[in-house]
């Protein structure tokens, strides 16, 4: 996607303002705004006319507690950083249809550019679980194999015990015949 200036906005600059909350990717309002060069305040009220098209599943707002986890692991430098508000993030979903809201030139592009981040992640994401899926059996293996060699390593200790042992009592003086 390019920038005013001409530049392209790289895939990490996306990738970095994408979330897991609630065990879904999303955006902040703020983030989407900056990206689509919109005041976060017309954005809001570019959503809140046009409610209906944002089902939760489209977008949903931070709770405090949310709010607050994310300002703890750096994802948000402050919560002055969001306007002294409660954030609106958005699904993939939700970042398409903003784009059907917001009407402009720049938002269209912007969003079919996040979409594609989006999938580009889903398909990492697969390819991964594919490749854990292969480690988590070879760790199943190697499991197995630790236990063996743990129990190779108890006989010979057991057998390096006897053998002292059987040395101790060869070396002790003889009474009798």
């Amino acid at each position: 996607m390019i920038e005013p200036n001409g530049e392209i906005v790289p895939e990490e600059r996306i990738i970095s303002r994408i979330y897991l909350v609630r065990g879904r990717k999303i955006m902040i309002d703020k983030d989407l705004a900056e990206l689509y060069q919109v005041e976060s305040i017309r954005l809001r009220e570019q959503v809140k006319r046009n409610i209906e098209r944002f089902p939760p599943n489209f977008m949903f707002r931070l709770t405090q507690d949310e709010t607050n986890f994310m300002v703890s692991q750096n994802a948000i430098p402050s919560k002055q950083h969001l306007g002294g508000h409660l954030p609106y993030v958005f699904t993939e979903h939700g970042v398409l249809m903003l784009a059907n809201v917001l009407k402009s030139e720049r938002a269209i592009k912007m969003s079919i550019r996040i979409i594609e981040v989006f999938i580009k992640i889903r398909e990492m994401l697969l390819t991964h679980n594919d490749i854990l899926l292969k480690l988590e059996k070879i760790e199943q293996k190697l499991i197995g194999h630790d236990d063996k060699i743990l129990l190779i390593f108890e006989y010979l200790k057991q057998l390096e015990q006897s053998k002292q042992q059987h040395e101790a009592q060869s070396q002790r003086k003889k009474i009798g015949y």
